[in-house]
């Protein structure tokens, strides 16, 4: 994890290169030890050993990841330049409204009438014809236009980093274009197993949406059973999200484990005698490893599969597993094969819970024990949760920023439910009971009902919790500390614990001080719209054409308000005059601690300033024909902010002129957003 880690921020070909050549020469030197163990009396060195081995897989580390990125191989197709580009699709087609978004694998690069192969990564996002619709699945292959750019970075504090999390994908560039530039070449260039999955799954979702009438029902039983990302509302993600129940919409392995269960159970009757207790464990294997196909092979469900094959093989050969070997192991397949997968959300939260279901449960459910064995029951589940949600809590609350207050309650309400509609929804589509699916849709709208009132209930979630990477870090080691200290009677590390957390509330103090302090101004970068942030403490006045429910306001805006803990937003429009204690818009204007603003629009057309002025900056707003030379005769100004609702031609010139009349100038559309701190 280390090297991985360490090559991920350093990656560069001469480092691949080099990684090779320790790589193997530490190899040669591994397998030297070990044929000559006895001789070169290898016992003697343990420590020395240790360290070497603990360098040897750091080096494979740095191997794997940096061999795994697309953007360092020789063919990669950004490296040259071509007219044209054959991709087929490698991931599953997401729809959102008249836009398409899939993965693509590049294959080859034509240019010039010639053609090259490639390889890499490309992201697709495609407008597709309302009338004439395309239909695409995995394995198409076609060819489009190498018109590409790469991924953009977040533009505005909090926003959530796209850049980042496409490269944790090994995805660096991206495209949009619409249906008429594809041209269809082939089809089934995947992966022929992946392929047939991908097929049987949509077939169960079509049987799924032809049986069950409600939409929201639908969506989560898709969800549930086959893992296929259907449209939730928002309602419904905010009320499992509120009470911690999310883990519930995620093909996990809670699921793989209940199927087990069944499986476990449905074949009993093969424990009779050796020969079929074998094919009975190679069956369970096969069907599991199958539904994990089935459900798009997300992290936790390889995890599941993984773990569950060698606790299952284990019990079978009567051995017994170290249950953190198993996790150990499970972590270095899947890293092996796939070295990104270390940054992804899902598998770091997955292997958390199982280690915090290893490693707490047991000691929570020491707390407490009752006499009637389903109390016992309820309580031992109850310590589950507990355990999962304190391994996890560090990383949830790092990014999610929310505390599901109720997750016991919430937890305990779904589980009868989510066993029921597991084994309801299976046997619907395997058994083809079609006449249980009512019960089903019944099952999914009383669990949905039921999360909701939760989500309802006050207090039931702490909400904008924003903590940065060393607070992170903080609570995190507080968290292990602790556990020792308190579980192994060590005073000095629970001594330790306490520093810590003095430490960590210490800086959360100090940054909620700082915050009731502040004063500032944010100018945000948009797409289409406008929006800057007076700040003052807990207060904001926000001058935008953004309302509070806009998804542009949730993702550029709020993350930023949310993570400054602004409590009271007052929205402005550009036509409205506002003044308050601090700050005065009134007459194209604005006065704000001592900087002044001209709001120039399109109504200065035609038009000029007699009254001589000095502002800090002139605001540009929706294409107005000012030439920056005229207005630098008429009025004194300092530097130009530029937002996303003048032309791209115009954003173009304005930039220009201020450049040749040496004036700093900030533009609000594909470029940084402007923070000051007054």
């Amino acid at each position: 994890m280390f090297g991985i880690i360490l090559a991920y921020y350093f990656q560069d070909t001469q480092l691949l290169r080099i990684s090779i050549y320790i790589l193997a020469f530490l190899l040669l030197i591994a397998g030297t030890v070990n044929l000559y163990y006895k001789k070169l009396s290898a016992w003697k060195y343990k420590i020395s050993l240790t360290c070497f081995y603990y360098s040897l897989f750091a080096v494979a580390g740095i191997f794997i990841c940096l061999h795994n990125s697309h953007q360092l191989q020789p063919d990669y197709f950004a490296n040259k330049k071509f007219n044209h580009l054959s991709i087929w699709i490698s991931s599953e087609p997401q729809i959102s409204g008249d836009i398409v978004r899939f993965e693509t694998e590049v294959t080859k690069g034509y240019s010039n009438y010639t053609a090259a192969s490639c390889s890499g990564k490309l992201l697709i996002a495609l407008k597709v014809d309302s009338v004439r619709p395309i239909h695409l699945k995995y394995g198409d292959e076609f060819l489009i236009s190498a018109k590409y750019l790469p991924v953009e970075p977040p533009y505005n504090p909090g926003e959530f980093d796209f850049k980042q999390w496409l490269a944790s994908k090994n995805i660096y560039h991206q495209t949009f274009i619409r249906q008429t530039q594809l041209v269809k070449t082939a089809e089934n260039k995947g992966n022929p197993v992946k392929a047939f999955a991908l097929k049987l799954r949509q077939q169960q979702v079509n049987i799924y949406r032809k049986l069950i009438k409600d939409d929201e029902a639908f969506a989560v039983a898709s969800t549930l059973i086959l893992g296929y990302r259907a449209d939730l509302s928002k309602e419904t993600l905010a009320a499992y999200s509120k009470t911690g129940t999310i883990h519930a919409l995620s093909v996990s392995g809670m699921h793989v484990g209940i199927i087990y269960i069944a499986l476990n159970f449905l074949l009993g009757f093969l424990d009779r005698r050796k020969a079929t207790q074998l094919f009975k464990v190679v069956l369970i294997c096969v069907l599991i490893w199958g539904y994990s196909l089935l459900t798009g092979f997300s992290p936790s469900v390889l995890r599941s599969a993984i773990m569950l094959t060698v606790f299952i093989l284990s019990k079978q050969l009567n051995r017994s597993s170290n249950s953190y070997n198993v996790v150990a192991f499970t972590a270095f397949c899947l890293l092996a094969y796939q070295p990104f997968l270390i940054w992804d959300v899902g598998f770091q939260l997955s292997f958390l819970a199982v280690i915090g279901l290893i490693y707490y449960q047991p000691k929570i459910k020491k707390w407490l024990y009752f006499k009637n064995k389903w109390v016992n029951k309820l309580w031992e589940t109850t310590a589950m949760g507990l355990a999962a949600q304190l391994a996890t809590l560090p990383l949830s609350i790092y990014y999610f920023h929310q505390f599901p207050v109720y997750f016991i309650i919430s937890n305990l309400f779904i589980l009868i439910p989510i066993t029921l509609m597991m084994y309801l929804g299976i046997a619907i589509l395997l058994l083809k009971l079609h006449f249980l699916a009512p019960i089903f849709e019944y099952l999914i709208n009383f669990t949905n009902k039921g999360l909701k009132w939760i989500a309802n209930l006050p207090y039931a979630g702490i909400t904008e919790i924003w903590i940065n990477r060393w607070e992170l870090i903080l609570l995190a080691l507080f968290l292990l500390t602790v556990s020792i200290g308190l579980s192994r009677y060590k005073r000095k590390v629970f001594l330790l614990s306490v520093i810590i957390l003095i430490i960590f509330q210490g800086g959360v103090t100090y940054r909620k001080i700082n915050f009731m302090r502040q004063e500032k101004l944010i100018f945000f970068s948009l797409r289409k719209n406008y929006a800057a942030a007076f700040i003052k403490g807990s207060q904001c006045v926000l001058i935008t054409d953004l309302m509070l429910k806009d998804r542009n306001f949730e993702f550029f805006v709020k993350p930023a308000l949310d993570e400054l803990e602004i409590k009271q937003i007052t929205l402005v429009k550009w036509e409205q005059d506002f003044q308050n204690d601090e700050l005065r818009k009134s007459q194209h204007q604005i006065r704000y601690k001592g900087k002044s603003i001209l709001l120039m629009d399109d109504s200065f057309n035609y038009k000029k300033i007699i009254t001589p002025s000095k502002f800090d900056w002139v605001w540009i707003h929706h294409n107005p024909k000012y030439k920056l030379t005229d207005l630098a005769k008429e009025i004194n100004f300092s530097g130009i902010l530029i937002d996303a609702t003048n032309k791209d031609y115009i954003i173009s010139e304005l930039s220009k002129q201020a450049i040749l009349l040496n004036l700093p100038s900030h533009t609000f559309k594909k470029q940084q957003a402007l923070h000051l701190k007054l």
